[in-house]
C-alpha cells in the first residue's frame, strides 16, 4: 500500500500561502505532538522564505512529554522558538502571545520609531487536523475559525486580528505533493491528517500503528487491550485485539476492519496513553 494525497485545493493553498509571505513577519508552524516530525514539510524553509518560525507542539495533552522536550531542545539549539500547547485550554493563550512577542520584527520596530504602529503579521500553517483552527480560536477569544476533528475543515485563508498587536493569517491544512518517505505518510494517517476514506486498506494502517506501538510503547498497548504482544507482527496483534473484544465474523474469523477502526480511534482519542511517534539520531 502506498499513501499519496495532494488534492487540488492543497496546491492552491500552497500558492496562496507563498503569495502572502511578502506581508508576513513570523510563521507559526503548528505540529501535532503525537507525530511532530511527520508534520513538517521537508521544504518548509523554502516555502516560508526563511521567515522567523515559532513551532507549536499542539495536542500536548495526548503526547509523550519526555520525547517532546527532547525535540524542543533540538529546535531551540538551532535557533527556533517552541511552544508546548493544549489549544483547548484558554489558560494556554499567554504562552503563545509571549512567544510571538519575543521575536523582534525589524519592519514593525522601524515603523514604531517613526510613530507608526502596525500589527505583527503571523502566518499559521500546518498539516490537516493538527488543530490550527482551535489555536486561532484560542488566540481570538471567540469562535473565529471553523473547527473539526477531520482534515479539510478550513477551506480558505482568513485574517484574524487580535488585541495584542498581532494579526493572524489562517491557512487550510496542507500536505506536500509527494511522500518520498512512506513511514512519514503512515504517521500522518495515524493522526488523521490523511483522510481515512482515501486509504486503500485501514487494516494495514492499523497493523503498522500497532507494530510501532509494540516497539515503542509495549506496556501501554498490553494494558489497554489485555493481550500478549511480544514477538508478534502488527496484523497478529490486531487479530488478538479483535478476538479479545469479540469482533468476530461468520466462520470464526476476526473482523479486522472493525478492529482497525477501533484501534485507530483509540490512538487518536488518547485512550492507549500519551504517545509521540518520532525518530532521534
Amino acid at each position: 500500500m502506498v499513501i499519496q494525497w495532494y488534492p487540488g485545493h492543497m496546491a492552491k493553498a500552497h500558492r496562496e500561502m507563498q503569495s502572502s509571505l511578502k506581508v508576513i513577519d513570523i510563521v507559526c508552524y503548528v505540529l501535532d505532538a503525537r507525530a511532530p516530525q511527520a508534520c513538517i514539510n521537508p521544504e518548509y524553509k523554502k516555502l516560508t522564505a526563511n521567515k522567523p518560525c515559532v513551532f507549536v507542539f499542539n495536542k500536548i495533552d495526548l503526547a509523550d512529554t519526555a520525547k517532546i522536550e527532547r525535540l524542543r531542545a533540538e529546535l531551540i539549539q538551532r535557533g527556533d522558538a517552541c511552544v508546548l500547547l493544549n489549544s483547548q485550554k484558554s489558560s494556554e493563550k499567554s504562552k503563545l502571545i509571549k512567544a510571538f512577542q519575543g521575536i523582534p520584527v525589524a519592519a514593525v520596530e522601524k515603523l514604531k520609531a517613526r510613530g507608526v504602529y502596525r500589527p505583527t503579521r503571523i502566518l499559521v500553517v500546518g498539516v490537516p487536523n493538527c488543530g490550527k483552527s482551535t489555536l486561532i480560536n484560542l488566540l481570538g477569544g471567540k469562535k473565529v475559525a471553523v473547527t473539526g476533528d477531520r482534515p479539510g475543515v478550513t477551506k480558505g485563508q482568513q485574517w484574524v486580528r487580535l488585541c495584542d498587536g498581532i494579526e493572524l493569517l489562517d491557512t487550510p491544512g496542507t500536505l506536500w505533493s509527494n511522500f518520498d518517505n512512506q513511514a512519514t505518510a503512515l504517521r500522518l494517517a495515524f493522526i488523521g491528517s490523511v483522510k481515512d476514506d482515501i486509504i486503500e486498506d485501514l487494516t494495514e494502517v492499523a497493523a503498522e500503528l500497532l507494530k510501532e506501538l509494540a516497539s515503542e510503547y509495549p506496556a501501554l498497548l498490553a494494558e489497554r487491550y489485555g493481550i500478549d504482544i511480544e514477538q508478534k507482527g502488527g496484523m497478529f496483534v490486531l487479530d488478538d485485539i479483535c478476538r479479545k473484544r469479540g469482533y468476530i465474523v461468520r466462520g470464526g474469523e476476526a473482523d479486522l476492519e472493525r478492529g482497525a477502526k477501533a484501534v485507530i480511534d483509540d490512538f487518536r482519542k488518547g485512550r492507549i496513553g500519551k504517545i509521540t511517534l518520532c525518530d532521534f539520531d
